[in-house]
C-alpha cells in the first residue's frame, strides 16, 4: 500500500500493473500495511490463489487487514460528507472490512526454515528478518531449462539490536538479491543510548507538567517500547537515574489503540519467536509486555477521556505516521502546548503528517483545523525496525557465495543512491535501482532494464467519481422501479404510456451495453 502524499496514496486506487488472473501465488514477507495493505483489493478483483506467510504474519494480518478496511470505510465516509456539502458525487472505499475478512481465507502459514515446494520448478524458504514478529527474508529457487538460480528477497531487514526479536538471519548464498534500503544512508543510535534518551525526554516533560505523546505503529514499535519501559524499571544505576525512573513509574502509560492491544495478545501467543533472553524472562513469570501503571484503552469514549486527564501521562497511539487513527485527536489536543512532547520512534514517510512535524513545520492542519506546533518535537531513530547502513552492509558481507547483482527497493532516492555507492565501493557487486513500473530481465548472469510498463495512472478522484456515478445510477434505477410500479404503470395506464416507457428503457439498455463494450 502506498503511503505518504495524496498523490502517492492515490496510486492505491490504480489498476494493478498485471492481470490478476495470471498470478499463481503470493509470497508475503510480513504484515506491515505498506507490504500487505492491498491484498484485500487483490482479492476483491478476483485473486483467490494461495498467500504464503509465516504463522505470526497470518495472525497479525487477521487483525490488521480488517482494521485497514475499516479505516478505508471511515476515511471515505468523512470525505463523502464533505463532498455531499459541495454537491459532489460520493466515493467508494478502496476495500471494506468485509473484503479484508474474506481474503484471510487465502493465507497459508509456513514455518521458518521450512522448504516449501510451490510447484515442480519453484521452491521457497522463509527466514527470520528480525524486523517485526513473523517478518521474513525469502529465498526463492527457480528451475528453468535445467538450470536453478536463487533470488533472495530481504523484505524489511530488522535493526540488529531490537528488543524482543532475534537479529536477521544471515544468508549464505544468492544469485540475485532484491533488498530494502530505508536507512541506506544513515546509522542508528545504539541500544544503550536510546533507552537513556527516552528516559531523559520523558522525565523533562513530566517534570514540567506536560504529556508525552508517542505516535507509534500499532504492530512492532508499541510492543518494543513497552518492553523498553519494563527494562528501564529493572535498572538501578546512579541516584539521578533512580529519581528519573521513579517519576516515570509514577506516570500512567496508556496504549490507545485497539489494534495495538490485539497485536500485543498475538505477540504473547507467538512468544516462541522472541529472543532467548526474553523467553527466559517469560518463563520466570516476568512478562516483558506488562508492568505497573500500564493501561489499555479500547473504546472511542476511553480514548477521548485521555484528553481530559488533569495529570501528566504518556500516550502511545497509532498510526505511527500520524495520518489516520486516534493519534490525530491526541495531536490536536497536545501539539499546541509547549509543555508537551511529541516523541517519534519510527520512520516517517515523505508527505505524511508525521514527516512534516519531524521536519519542523510551525503549523499543521488536523481535521481541517490549522494548529500551531509549540510542543517539543523529538525523534529517537534507534527504535526503528529497519537495519541501518551498517547492518544492511553486514547482510551483504555475510554471503559466502557473492550475489551476481543487487536490486535496491523500498527507500528514498538519497538512501538508495548512498547505499549503491557504498556497495559498489566495498564489494564491487553490480547494483540497480528500479523506478516505479520498470521491467528487469535476468539473462546470462546479467540484469537488464528492458523498459517500462505503460501504466495508465487513474487519479483517485477520477476513478472514484466514475464508480460513484455508476453507484448513483444504480440507486436511481431502483427509485425508477418503485415509481413505475406504484405511480406510472398502474392498472389504468394507457397503451401510449406503456409504449413510451418501453422505448425509453430500450435507449437506457443500449447506453449500458455501449459503456460495457
Amino acid at each position: 500500500m502506498f503511503q505518504g502524499s495524496k498523490k502517492e496514496e492515490g496510486r492505491n486506487y490504480d489498476d494493478f500493473a498485471f492481470d490478476v488472473n495470471e498470478i499463481d501465488f503470493v509470497l508475503l514477507t510480513h504484515a506491515h500495511i505498506d507490504h500487505s495493505g492491498r491484498i484485500p483489493k487483490l482479492y476483491k478483483e478476483g485473486y483467490h490463489n494461495p498467500i504464503y506467510a509465516t504463522k505470526a504474519t497470518c495472525d497479525l494480518c487477521g487483525i490488521m487487514l480488517p482494521d485497514s478496511g475499516h479505516i478505508q470505510e471511515m476515511e471515505v465516509e468523512w470525505k463523502n460528507r464533505k463532498r455531499k456539502r459541495e454537491g459532489k458525487l460520493e466515493l467508494p472505499p478502496l476495500y471494506t472490512a468485509e473484503d479484508a475478512e474474506k481474503c484471510l481465507e487465502l493465507f497459508e502459514p509456513i514455518d521458518y526454515s521450512e522448504l516449501v515446494q510451490i510447484d515442480e520448478s519453484i521452491t521457497v524458504r522463509y527466514n527470520d528478518a528480525g524486523h517485526m514478529l513473523g517478518s521474513a527474508i525469502i529465498e526463492v529457487w527457480v528451475k528453468e531449462n535445467d538450470k536453478t538460480e536463487k533470488i533472495v528477497f530481504t523484505g524489511d531487514l530488522g535493526n540488529n539490536d531490537l528488543p524482543l526479536l532475534d537479529a536477521p538471519t544471515m544468508i549464505e548464498s544468492a544469485d540475485y538479491v532484491v533488498m530494502e534500503s530505508t536507512y541506506g544512508s544513515r546509522l542508528h543510535v545504539r541500544n544503550d543510548e536510546k533507552a537513556h534518551m527516552f528516559l531523559d525526554i520523558v522525565f523533562d516533560t513530566i517534570r514540567k507538567g506536560g504529556n508525552v505523546i508517542i505516535p507509534s505503529f500499532a504492530v512492532g514499535r508499541t510492543q518494543e517500547i513497552l518492553y523498553e519501559l519494563n527494562k528501564i524499571k529493572e535498572n538501578t544505576q546512579d541516584e539521578s537515574f533512580i529519581n528519573k525512573y521513579r517519576l516515570l513509574m509514577d506516570t500512567p502509560v496508556y496504549v490507545d489503540s485497539p489494534l495495538a492491544i490485539s497485536a500485543t495478545e498475538i505477540f504473547k501467543q507467538n512468544d516462541n519467536l522472541f529472543e532467548e533472553e526474553v523467553k527466559k524472562e517469560i518463563q520466570s513469570g516476568d512478562n516483558p509486555l506488562e508492568f505497573d501503571g500500564l493501561q489499555f484503552t479500547r473504546t472511542a469514549e476511553e480514548s477521548k477521556a485521555l484528553n481530559e486527564i488533569d495529570r501528566p501521562c504518556i500516550i502511545i497511539s497509532a498510526s505511527g505516521m500520524c495520518d489516520v487513527g486516534r493519534i490525530k485527536h491526541h495531536l490536536k489536543h497536545n501539539i499546541w502546548n509547549a509543555n508537551n512532547t511529541i516523541l517519534f520512534v519510527g520512520y516517517q514517510a515523505p508527505g505524511t503528517l508525521g514527516r512534516k512535524i519531524v521536519e519542523g513545520a510551525k503549523k499543521v492542519k488536523i481535521f481541517g483545523e490549522e494548529i500551531a506546533v509549540n510542543a517539543r518535537i523529538e525523534y529517537i531513530e534507534g527504535y526503528s525496525g529497519h537495519a541501518d547502513q551498517e547492518w544492511l552492509m553486514n547482510f551483504i558481507y555475510s554471503f559466502i557465495h557473492k550475489p551476481k547483482h543487487i536490486i535496491l527497493v523500498h527507500g528514498e532516492e538519497e538512501s538508495q543512491r548512498v547505499l549503491k555507492e557504498k556497495i559498489l565501493e566495498e564489494t564491487d557487486i553490480p547494483v540497480s535501482i528500479p523506478k516505479y513500473g520498470e521491467i528487469y530481465k535476468v539473462q546470462d548472469e546479467h540484469v537488464f532494464n528492458i523498459g517500462r510498463l505503460e501504466l495508465e495512472s487513474v487519479h483517485y478522484s477520477q476513478r472514484a467519481e466514475i464508480l460513484g456515478k455508476v453507484k448513483m445510477l444504480g440507486d436511481e434505477l431502483h427509485d425508477m422501479y418503485d415509481i413505475l410500479k406504484t405511480e406510472i404503470l398502474t392498472e389504468d395506464a394507457s397503451d401510449d404510456e406503456y409504449n413510451s416507457v418501453t422505448l425509453k428503457l430500450k435507449e437506457i439498455e443500449k447506453l449500458i451495453v455501449s459503456v460495457i463494450e
